[in-house]
């Protein structure tokens, strides 16, 4: 009688081991999630930290301002001519 009750009480916890919440699956589901957030947080980490020293480069100095105005704006200094080559 004693072996018949350890043996379902074996089945028991093997069961919730296996199927129930918290279970082996579920543990390894939510260590693919962590492992996949923190790549991503990463990725994000150094598109941030690119960002702060572009915004830093365009506070400290003039020349960072120019070269975006020229890239982005299509800008000229007064006395420049411009030249479009189209291919």
């Amino acid at each position: 009688m004693t072996i018949a009750i350890l043996v379902i009480l074996l089945l028991v916890l093997q069961f919730r081991l296996w199927v129930g919440d918290s279970s082996v699956g579920e543990v390894w589901r939510l260590q693919t999630a962590v492992e996949q957030q923190q790549q991503e947080n990463q990725r994000l980490d150094e598109r941030n930290q690119a960002l702060d020293a572009e915004v830093n480069d365009l506070k400290q100095g003039v020349d960072a301002v120019e070269e975006r105005a020229r890239s982005e704006l299509g800008m000229i200094k007064k006395d420049e001519t411009f030249y479009q080559v189209i291919e």
